[in-house]
């Protein structure tokens, strides 16, 4: 210090000790404490002496900042944390820049540009993998994605019908043929096989050309279109093509590529009304996939491109466009290795397709052979209503084409006559009829004049009694079971010869005597025309069909053990009504295919099988189960052979003049109200039932009297629509 009195000096010097390893000396600037006494002293008149001494005050310490209590606790991270810090420093922009000039100083360093871009990156592919862990596989697919239309197939296997809304047909991959894949995969996605399931490039390109000219345009691999197919709609925007990107990107991680492929193929629309390549291949060519060369696989694939610039019959630009393009994808299936140089060379002329899609003759008598095999499909195959609409079904049905050709143009014969001989009767004519093979395959019926005007199937209607048709259901349960003479005595055995009354209008008697009916009346039975036979053999009385003596023989075989041995033979239940002696005259209401069932039963030698409509399903090239139609023996082989003979004779005695090639059988049936004609027979193991009755089916569905209108029992109408059927002179 200095000495006392004088002012000290500014700065003291220190002696550090030697152990320090820093300079000798250091310099502390001394506060001048005394001097600011002395002033405030000497103003104290301007100064409130009770104020507080502020140069009194003590200082507080500075808090320490988070960096150094960072460093206190880690010094590593704080260094880590400091370079960062500094750097970050560096990279903020400081604008204008002193040591640069003109518009240098306003531009980015490369440091601030590095910054940015490992910025962005980073933040793009966060974003991208939180999209595509978010993204989820729909588990709901687009109808229009799995609709599909139900194909019904003659029985020779050509197309006859198709229903649905959507013309669809799923082929496994492996029913399509490799030239058809490797026309596709050139023309649309020669890589599909090695990427990734979307194209960057392809998918840039069209984000630019949606922002930039509000429109989505090409890019798209095979799994993109898939996707957009099944999952999503065909909204045009960025955010659409965003998802069906991370949908592509997932589904090519969860689905082979022979899956998607096989889905793209089945999904893509093709024009004329059709998605899939199955039904694109049956529309152009006629044919079904697997029948496809290399020339039309190409020609199909140039489709994809767009159906309604390539379809060579809506113009002629579309027809060059559609040879240019043909004949690029053959080149391109050479690059890619789908075709050898050799076999490219052997396409030169363009595969013409047809100029229109081959179509079905629906609305008239197909449609009524659809809805009974549509029926019996769904139960055969145990199938709900909505299995069955999702469609992707090929039925394979049993109707023969040549038989319900000539089934329906004899009775489309029948019909003009009928229209010109009493046109105010023929307005509420109608024909039912029905071919069933012994086998039980239903072979061909007629449901009406159209079912476009009339949906009501008069093939299947149990609306008019059977008549004297039933009365061979009668005879073979007699000479099933035999007959009952007494209430409590065994059964009597009867043969062809036994003899009954035949005469018209004979009591109808129980073993305690006359049948009274409910309105105590004596029931007693009449033959057609009021004709007496007297005694008669029951196998000529079926012959001749005297009704007489059948009526009596219900009664005494039993009218229970009649009805259970016609069920067995193949009439329903519900078409019976009461058990009263009318029943073995017919009182029943059988449908034609039913009654040919029937017949058909005696002809198989009393064995019965179910009436089907369908032989086989199969959906997208798959088999569907069905149930077997059930089986079993109704009548005794004998039994139906004797019943079946006395058909025989019973044809050969009305028409002894017919031209036949094989055994014939059958007979007539008459109401005898009038209300129905029938006629059933078989040929050629195949029965046939045909039955004309009237009806105004816009007042009710009670039968009216015939008057004549089907004809005579010598010349009936069923009759001459059965010959014509049948093909017999």
């Amino acid at each position: 210090m200095s000495k006392a009195g004088r002012e000290p000096d500014e700065t003291m010097q220190l002696k550090v000790p030697d152990s320090v390893h820093v300079d000798e000396t250091m310099m502390l600037r001394v506060l001048g404490a005394a001097s600011a006494d002395h002033a405030d002293t000497a103003s104290g008149a301007a100064k409130d002496r009770s104020a507080p001494d502020r140069s009194r005050r003590r200082r507080r310490a500075a808090r320490p900042t988070p960096l150094s209590r960072l460093s206190a606790l880690a010094p590593g991270p704080a260094r880590l944390v400091a370079r960062v810090a500094s750097d970050a420093r560096r990279l903020r922009p400081r604008y204008p820049h002193t040591d640069r000039t003109g518009w240098r100083r306003w531009a980015p360093s490369w440091r601030q540009w590095l910054g940015a871009a490992l910025t962005f990156t980073g933040l793009t592919v966060v974003l991208l993998g939180s999209a595509y862990a978010a993204t989820d596989i729909p588990q709901n697919l687009n109808s229009y994605a799995t609709q599909q239309d139900n194909v019904y197939f003659w029985s020779d296997g050509t197309p006859m019908a198709r229903t649905g809304w959507v013309r669809r047909q799923a082929m496994p991959l492996k029913d399509i043929p490799e030239d058809v894949r490797g026309a596709v995969l050139a023309a649309e996605n020669a890589s599909f096989y090695s990427d990734p399931g979307i194209s960057f490039s392809g998918l840039t390109r069209a984000v630019w050309r949606t922002l930039g000219q509000g429109e989505t345009q090409g890019g798209s691999t095979i799994t993109q279109q898939y996707v957009k197919n099944v999952y999503l709609n065909q909204d045009r925007s960025v955010g659409r093509k965003f998802t069906e990107a991370m949908l592509a990107l997932k589904l090519d991680n969860e689905m082979s590529k022979d899956d998607i492929l096989e889905g793209y193929l089945n999904t893509s629309w093709f024009g004329r009304g059709t998605y899939g390549i199955q039904r694109a291949a049956q529309a152009y060519y006629g044919k079904d996939v697997g029948e496809l060369d290399a020339g039309e696989a190409a020609f199909l694939a140039s489709l994809l491109k767009g159906a309604a610039l390539y379809d060579p019959a809506l113009s002629q630009a579309n027809h060059d466009r559609a040879v240019e393009r043909w004949s690029w994808i053959l080149d391109r299936m050479v690059d890619t290795g789908a075709l050898s140089k050799a076999e490219r060379a052997r396409y030169k002329d363009f595969p013409e397709p047809l100029k229109r899609a081959p179509g079905f003759d629906t609305g008239k008598q197909s449609d009524y052979l659809v809805e009974l095999a549509a029926q019996y499909a769904k139960k055969a195959a145990h199938l709900s209503a909505r299995e069955f609409d999702l469609g992707g079904y090929q039925i394979y049905t049993t109707f023969d084409r040549k038989q319900e050709t000539a089934l329906t143009d004899a009775v489309d014969k029948a019909r003009k006559k009928a229209r010109k001989d009493d046109p105010a009767k023929a307005k509420s004519l109608h024909f039912g009829a029905s071919s069933v093979a012994t086998d039980g395959r239903i072979l061909a019926v007629h449901g009406g004049p159209d079912h476009r005007e009339q949906g009501y199937n008069e093939s299947n209607a149990t609306t008019v009694p059977a008549g004297s048709a039933f009365l061979p259901f009668v005879y073979a349960a007699a000479l099933e079971h035999g007959v009952h003479t007494t209430r409590d005595g065994a059964a009597t055995e009867i043969t062809p010869q036994t003899l009954y009354d035949g005469d018209d209008g004979i009591a109808v008697r129980t073993p305690e005597g006359p049948y009274w009916d409910r309105g105590g009346k004596q029931v007693t039975s009449r033959n057609d025309g009021g004709k007496s036979y007297g005694r008669i053999g029951l196998g000529r009385a079926l012959a001749l069909s005297v009704n007489t003596p059948f009526m009596q023989l219900g009664m005494d075989t039993g009218l229970d053990t009649v009805r259970d041995t016609a069920k067995r033979a193949g009439l329903l239940p519900s078409s019976f009504g009461p058990q009263v002696p009318a029943m073995s005259l017919g009182s029943a209401t059988p449908s034609a295919i039913r009654m040919a069932s029937g017949y058909a039963t005696f002809a198989a030698a009393g064995k019965h099988v179910e009436p089907y409509s369908v032989a086989r399903i199969t959906r997208n090239g798959s088999g569907v189960p069905l149930t077997e139609p059930g089986s079993r023996r109704a009548v005794k082989a004998s039994v139906a052979g004797a019943v079946q003979s006395a058909l025989t004779d019973a044809f050969r005695t009305a028409r002894p003049g017919a031209v036949t090639t094989a055994p014939v059988a059958g007979k007539a049936g008459t109401t005898q109200n009038d209300t129905a004609a029938w006629y059933v027979g078989t040929a050629n193991s195949v029965s046939t039932a045909v039955v004309a009755y009237r009806i105004d089916l816009t007042k009710s569905l009670e039968p009216l009297p015939l008057d004549g209108i089907a004809g005579s029992v010598g010349d009936s109408v069923p009759y001459r629509i059965w010959s014509g059927a049948r093909g017999i002179g």
